[in-house]
């Protein structure tokens, strides 16, 4: 991934005075429901300068990417998670993939998103649209992905991640996401926490657990003003005797790479090679949707894999 730099002097001097909790992962009521919580702030201004996103589309992307990185903890190994949205809205959709390792990639179908008028709310649904939500799976070492899929149901991103989960892996779990803006524009802060529900769970301990998550605070708000991921966990939680497992971070970064596009390239046929060649200007753009990162490659260099192939 080529690094996006933010350059907002005031945003700078903001999240300098923040510190990064990360992701700190948790059970409740001795380990029949695991958790996490997440300061996405740092994530989704890093998200949001590499795509170079506007308010909306930075409220859209960053609630889901912060839905996709809460997928992390329950993946093993060397898992990947792929957690897709196909609407008939404005926004069309997106696709995002949380790797087991704690990195998040991943961009909206629709950037800029067209928008009719001013928003007067923080209420997306007339963008997102009737459509699919999918999660696809890819554990460490199968050959095939296992794919769900349920229709966009409540057109709110954390809920209909949560419908998905209800409906396709019969598991009760919720998700909450919110980002806090500036009168400027600026995100301020940005957080997420989930909850699931292990087979074995008693219906007490879940109706406690409900009612202690629809009283979280906005997380945005929250670790805008400097809060930390302890306070919340232990403060919501209390009568679940929750237990802190650990804090690990979870950033947006994309492996792309000059080298990983060039092996690409090679894979390609002559024909198609001479094809870019002849359609593209010097040198020829490669550009990684999940990033907004840009290659260049010279037609020299492109030429040199042509020769390489034929002489092969």
């Amino acid at each position: 991934m080529i690094d996006a730099k933010i350059t907002d002097e005031k945003l700078l001097t903001h999240l300098n005075s923040l510190k990064n909790n990360g992701m700190t992962i948790f059970t409740l009521a001795e380990n029949t429901i695991r958790g996490a919580i997440f300061d996405a702030t740092l994530f989704v201004n890093k998200m949001r300068v590499q795509h170079n996103l506007g308010i909306l589309e930075t409220y859209i992307l960053g609630q889901a990417g912060i839905c996709t990185a809460l997928l992390i903890p329950t993946m093993k190994g060397h898992d990947r998670t792929v957690f897709r949205y196909d609407t008939k809205g404005p926004v069309a959709g997106f696709s995002l993939e949380a790797f087991s390792e704690g990195r998040v990639r991943g961009y909206l179908f629709k950037n800029p998103i067209q928008i009719e008028k001013p928003l007067e709310s923080w209420d997306v649904s007339p963008f997102l649209g009737d459509g699919i939500v999918s999660v696809v799976r890819f554990p460490e070492g199968a050959r095939v992905p296992t794919t769900g899929t349920t229709e966009i149901i409540h057109k709110n991103i954390p809920l209909d991640l949560a419908e998905y989960f209800l409906k396709s892996e019969q598991t009760k779990t919720a998700f909450h996401a919110s980002i806090k803006f500036d009168t400027e524009g600026r995100v301020l802060g940005a957080g997420g926490m989930y909850l699931q529900a292990m087979p074995d769970a008693s219906l007490e301990d879940l109706q406690i657990s409900e009612q202690a998550f629809s009283a979280c605070p906005s997380l945005g708000e929250w670790y805008s003003e400097g809060g930390d991921n302890e306070d919340i966990a232990v403060g919501l939680f209390r009568q679940l005797k929750p237990k802190l497992l650990l804090t690990r971070d979870v950033i947006f970064h994309c492996p792309c790479s000059y080298e990983k596009f060039l092996g690409h390239l090679k894979s390609f046929s002559t024909d198609e090679l001479n094809n870019i060649c002849k359609t593209n200007p010097d040198p020829v753009e490669v550009y990684c949707h999940n990033c907004s990162s840009t290659y260049e490659y010279s037609k020299n260099t492109i030429q040199k894999i042509i020769n390489s192939t034929n002489q092969e």
